[in-house]
C-alpha cells in the first residue's frame, strides 16, 4: 500500500487561491456584516453575492455535491482540505456554498427528494437564495432521539405536527425546516420517526425565542412550538420511519467537514498567539524565550497537527471505501476529538494575551465557546467515545482462563516452548 501526505499539485494551486481569497476578501465580512444566513438583508446580498460569483468562476462552488448539481463532486479528502481554510471565517463556507446546515439538508433532498420538492427547496437552496433549518432536538431530550415525542399524525392527506423543538437552527432566516417527528409510536424504536419539509410560512409555528451561545444575546437557534402544523403527505423525506436513515446522509461528511473547520480556526489562534510572544517584552526578555510558554506553543502545535493528521487519514477511508459505516469509529473519534482541541489551543492564546484575551476585542472567548458548541452539536462527546469503544472492543476476545493471556509467567511459558530447543542446543555448544 502506498502512502503520499503531499497534495496534487493542481489542486494545491486551487487550495492557494482559496486561501488569499478567503484572508483578503472574505474574513472581512466577520467585522462588518451580520449573520451569514441573513442571505436577503441588502448588505449580505451587496457583498457577498460577487464573491460567490468569483467562486463559482474557479468553479469552487458546492463542491461536496456532484456535477448534476452544480458542485465539482470531490471526495473528502479534498473537502477536508478546503474546510480548513474556509474555517478561518464565519463567512467563508457561505461564500462557497458549503455552509451547515444547508449542506447537509441539500444531501438529504438530493438523495431522497422528490423531483417537485428538489425544484421548490434544493435549487434556491443550493443557489444560496433561500437558507434552511434542522428541527431535531427537543428539550427534554437533548440529542436523543429515543426520546423525542413531537409527532406527525396523518389525517386525510396531510402530516399534522405537534410538539416542541429546541435549538433548531438558524430557524429566524429559514424559508423552510427539515423536521424529525414520531409518525408511528407503536413501531421499533428506530423505526418510529420520520423527516417532513415544513416551509417555515406554515401556521402554526412559534418561535418562542432565539436562543444565543454564552452572554451574546439573541441569536438565531430557536426554542420552536409546533401546534397543529399541517403538511401535504408528499412532504415527507423517503418513507415513513426512515428517519434514521436519511439522517445519516448528512452526517458523516459533515463531521470532516466541521472538524477541519475546526482545525482552521485553532490554527488561526495559534497563530494569533505565536505573533504576541514574539512581539510582547517583560522585563525579563520577550515572551517567547520563557519555557512554559514555548510549551504552550509546542503542545498546541503537536495537537494540531495530530488532529489534521487523524481527520485527512479518516477522510482518506471514506474516499476509498465509500461507505460511512467502514469508518463509523474514526469519525466518532474525530467527532470526540475536535472540541478538546479547539478548546485547549484557544484556551492557551487567550491566557497568553491576558486581559486583552478576555476582552471582547479578541476572538478566544468566543472560540472557547465554540468548543462546548462542538462538544454537543450532532450528539455530546461522550456519546462518540462510547462508539470509539464499542467499535475497538469488537476486535478483541475474552479470556476464560484464570490469569489473562499476557500473564508474564504463562507468556514466558509458551515463550521457552517456542524456542527452548534452539536455546538449550546453543548453551550446549557453549
Amino acid at each position: 500500500m502506498a502512502w503520499d501526505f503531499e497534495t496534487d499539485p493542481e489542486f494545491q494551486k486551487k487550495l492557494d487561491w482559496i486561501d488569499e481569497f478567503v484572508r483578503f476578501e472574505v474574513e472581512p465580512l466577520d467585522h462588518v456584516l451580520g449573520s451569514p444566513y441573513d442571505v436577503k438583508n441588502p448588505k449580505n446580498i451587496k457583498l457577498v453575492r460577487p464573491l460567490q460569483e468569483k467562486v463559482k468562476a474557479q468553479q469552487l462552488w458546492a463542491c461536496h455535491l456532484g456535477p448534476e448539481l452544480g458542485g465539482q463532486g470531490y471526495g473528502q479528502v479534498k473537502l477536508a482540505l478546503m474546510n480548513e481554510i474556509l474555517g478561518r471565517s464565519h463567512y467563508g463556507p457561505t461564500v462557497f456554498g458549503c455552509q451547515a446546515p444547508d449542506t447537509g439538508n441539500a444531501e438529504i433532498l438530493a438523495h431522497y427528494g422528490t423531483a417537485a420538492q428538489k425544484e421548490k427547496y434544493l435549487r434556491p437552496l443550493l443557489d444560496n437564495e433561500i437558507v434552511s433549518c434542522f428541527s431535531m432536538t427537543e428539550p427534554q431530550g437533548g440529542a436523543d432521539p429515543l426520546l423525542f415525542t413531537t409527532s406527525a399524525v396523518k389525517e386525510g392527506n396531510e402530516w399534522v405536527i405537534n410538539g416542541e423543538k429546541w435549538f433548531s437552527s438558524n430557524a429566524k432566516y429559514a424559508d423552510f425546516f427539515i423536521v424529525m417527528a414520531v409518525t408511528d409510536p407503536k413501531a421499533p424504536p428506530y423505526e418510529r420517526m420520520s423527516m417532513l419539509i415544513v416551509p417555515a410560512d406554515t401556521p402554526g409555528i412559534d418561535i418562542l425565542r432565539n436562543v444565543g451561545y454564552g452572554a451574546e444575546g439573541e441569536g438565531s437557534h430557536a426554542y420552536i412550538r409546533y401546534t397543529d402544523v399541517r403538511v401535504p403527505l408528499d412532504h415527507m423525506l423517503g418513507k415513513p420511519g426512515q428517519a434514521f436513515v436519511v439522517a445519516q446522509v448528512r452526517l458523516g461528511g459533515g463531521r470532516i467537514h466541521h472538524a477541519m473547520r475546526s482545525l482552521g480556526e485553532a490554527r488561526k489562534a495559534l497563530d494569533m498567539m505565536c505573533e504576541r510572544v514574539i512581539s510582547r517584552s517583560t522585563q525579563e526578555g520577550r515572551l517567547s524565550e520563557k519555557q512554559m510558554v514555548q510549551e504552550k506553543i509546542a503542545d498546541s502545535w503537536i495537537e494540531l497537527e495530530q488532529f489534521r493528521l487523524l481527520v485527512l487519514r479518516t477522510a482518506w477511508m471514506i474516499d476509498k471505501h465509500k461507505d460511512y459505516r467502514v469508518v463509523r469509529k474514526d469519525i466518532a473519534a474525530i467527532k470526540a476529538a475536535m472540541p478538546k482541541v479547539l478548546h485547549d489551543v484557544a484556551s492557551r492564546a487567550l491566557h497568553l494575551h491576558g486581559s486583552l484575551g478576555l476582552s471582547n476585542e479578541m476572538p478566544f472567548m468566543g472560540q472557547v465557546i465554540s468548543s462546548y458548541f462542538l462538544a454537543l452539536a450532532d450528539g455530546p462527546t461522550e456519546v462518540h467515545k462510547v462508539t470509539v469503544a464499542k467499535q475497538i472492543l469488537r476486535n478483541y476476545r475474552p479470556s476464560n482462563e484464570l490469569f489473562p493471556s499476557y500473564h508474564l509467567p504463562r507468556v514466558r511459558e509458551a515463550a521457552q516452548e517456542k524456542y527452548g530447543d534452539i536455546l538449550d542446543a546453543i548453551d550446549d555448544m557453549i
